[in-house]
């Protein structure tokens, strides 16, 4: 395709524009591929290929050969390509869907309707790839945010509200610290109960192979293993067909594997480790609990000490916060402030309550 008679020399630069981001947005797509294996390997390299056909469709614009200088490629584009060969998927792949969404190639005339259907097709194929990521980190994602922002939130809440009444730094500081110590143990605890309850739940409600392994000594006419599948929610033909296919297999001499089929994980692998759940919900929890009290273990007392606090929990909160809304495809800014917003209204109640308690005190 060669450049319409009438093209600017702003169409032309925004043509180069074009090219430098699809370009940029190949290179990502590329690099994830080079980090995932077997059929998201395969789909991330489709992407890459369309967006070198679109690269192509602005080169012949430009008439074919690449201008001796080409704009810089956009903020977003470069953090992407940084990330894309430094971080999980998860993380590019979020940011990925929400450019594809703001594809603008809708309003660009010199776009073939081809190239606005496949930003579209892109969004919708890089949003089923986010998904996947989500799904897999979903668990431990929920619990590291919840651990982490329950420690910013109640340990800053206890730190202002002590230090609302005008005790001495010392009492904040002990305060700060027993509130960290007792939350992370109670968030601990709570998870290896949790966890180990629900391992003993399943011990107690798993099948047995007991009735299986003698079955060869049943008689073949008159049994009740039938009955057995029956009460693990099969219907009758099912329960007749299985308990017959057992006993032939028994009396052949053949033992089925107690621990079912290779490569498929038992309920205790999918609830996990009640220690590994008590010492991360510890350590989560410790990692947001030590921040409010950083101001008062470093010496600072007083109102500057409390605003000191602020700031770090701020910033955490809106750290944190970003990353849900990054994560979750929706928009970084207002999770993050919606984030702030929670933890400063339970600390703002606390102060006051603070205030009043440490007046009545006078």
């Amino acid at each position: 395709m060669s450049a319409p008679a009438h093209a600017t020399a702003a169409d032309r630069k925004q043509w180069a524009r074009y090219l430098v981001e699809e370009r940029a947005e190949g290179a990502v797509y590329s690099r994830l591929a080079a980090r995932r294996e077997g059929e998201e390997k395969e789909i991330l390299l489709s992407l890459a290929e369309a967006e070198r056909r679109h690269e192509q469709h602005w080169l012949d614009l430009l008439g074919g050969e690449e201008p001796s200088r080409l704009p810089r490629t956009g903020l977003r584009s470069r953090m992407l390509g940084w990330m894309a060969g430094r971080f999980g998927s998860i993380f590019v792949l979020a940011l990925a869907q929400s450019a594809e969404a703001r594809s603008p190639y809708d309003s660009e005339k010199y776009a073939t309707p081809a190239m606005r259907a496949d930003e579209k097709v892109h969004h919708e194929v890089v949003r089923g790839l986010a998904a996947r990521g989500r799904r897999r980190l979903s668990g431990s994602f929920r619990a590291a945010v919840f651990g982490a922002n329950d420690g910013l939130v109640s340990n800053l809440a206890l730190v202002l509200g002590i230090g609302a009444t005008g005790v001495g730094s010392g009492l904040v500081l002990f305060s700060g610290i027993a509130g960290l110590l007792a939350g992370a143990l109670s968030m601990g605890a709570g998870e290896f109960v949790s966890v180990r309850s629900q391992r003993e739940l399943l011990a107690a409600t798993e099948e047995s192979n007991d009735a299986d392994a003698t079955a060869g000594d049943l008689d073949i006419d008159a049994n009740e293993l039938a009955l057995v599948y029956r009460a693990r929610g099969m219907n009758e033909d099912e329960s007749l067909a299985r308990a017959q296919r057992v006993m032939s297999a028994a009396q052949a001499g053949i033992r089925r594997d107690a621990t079912g089929p290779i490569g498929v994980p038992n309920d205790h692998e999918i609830v996990g480790s009640d220690w590994t759940a008590a010492i991360s919900s510890f350590l989560l929890f410790a990692s947001g609990a030590i921040v409010p009290v950083l101001p008062w273990l470093f010496g600072l007392t007083g109102f500057t000490a409390i605003v000191v606090a602020l700031v770090l929990v701020g910033v955490a909160l809106l750290s944190t916060g970003a990353m849900v809304g990054i994560l979750s495809g929706g928009p970084p800014l207002k999770r993050a402030l919606r984030q702030l917003a929670i933890g400063f209204g339970a600390a703002a109640i606390t102060y006051v309550l603070g205030l009043v308690f440490g007046v009545g005190a006078v």
